[in-house]
């Protein structure tokens, strides 16, 4: 067995449900299972349709892209993955465990017309506080460069650059191409796509009923957050 089996069935399990939450089709989305302390991550191998996949095929990966463990080509998107975990949860210590990166139809609407999502209602709220980002085109020379490690810093920039703590906004769009969300598992991850591919959907609803809508106030967004996520948050079970 595998020193990484814990990744890898926890990458094999996030990226089953990517079809199951119908968040792609046929093999556009991946998700990987992040070991800070081995400073490596399991993901999907690239091209390998989800009935096909098991957890032995997940591929091992080192935060210099190297592959590790495995006998299949890892994701083409690896080099994002590289870059989030290297930047984000080593070097801003910030508690990403899982990325996910998907097609999925809502959510790359918004992408394509390069806008964030705005926050009109509290569904949005209960998750983060602010609209969800979108990103700017990459350049050409970012594109001729290394198209899927630029796409990883462009991410990295446009947080920096809005401020942003990713502990906090666990997911952003790149514009004309589609969202990618993270969280401190891999099932956390792919949860948080969830998220934003139905708040995607609603805020298009939104805008079609009523092209002028109005973001939530304030007070709406902070309540319905710190219920769900504050120091006194009262949401749910006690643990």
């Amino acid at each position: 067995m595998s020193k990484y089996q814990t990744i890898k069935e926890q990458a094999y399990e996030a990226n089953m449900q990517i079809p199951a939450q119908h968040l792609a089709l046929y093999t556009w989305g991946n998700v990987s299972a992040f070991d800070k302390a081995s400073g490596v991550f399991a993901i999907k191998p690239s091209g390998v349709p989800y009935p096909e996949l098991t957890a032995d095929s997940m591929v091992i990966v080192d935060l210099d892209g190297k592959v590790v463990e495995g006998n299949l080509r890892p994701s083409s998107d690896t080099p994002t993955h590289v870059v989030l975990y290297k930047e984000f949860a080593v070097n801003d210590g910030a508690n990403i465990n899982g990325i996910i990166h998907t097609h999925s139809t809502y959510a790359v609407s918004w992408a394509q017309a390069v806008r964030p999502v705005p926050l009109f209602g509290t569904t949005h709220a209960d998750h983060i506080q602010t609209e969800v980002p979108c990103t700017p085109y990459l350049s050409e020379e970012a594109v001729k460069n290394d198209y899927e490690r630029e796409t990883g810093n462009l991410i990295v920039s446009h947080f920096r650059n809005l401020h942003l703590n990713p502990n906090e906004v666990n997911m952003v769009l790149v514009g004309g191409h589609g969202p990618f969300a993270w969280g401190a598992t891999a099932d956390k991850a792919v949860y948080n796509a969830a998220v934003l591919e139905e708040v995607s959907h609603m805020a298009l609803n939104t805008v079609m009923i009523q092209s002028g809508a109005t973001t939530l106030p304030s007070y709406i967004i902070d309540k319905h957050y710190q219920r769900k996520h504050g120091p006194n948050a009262y949401y749910g079970q006690a643990k």
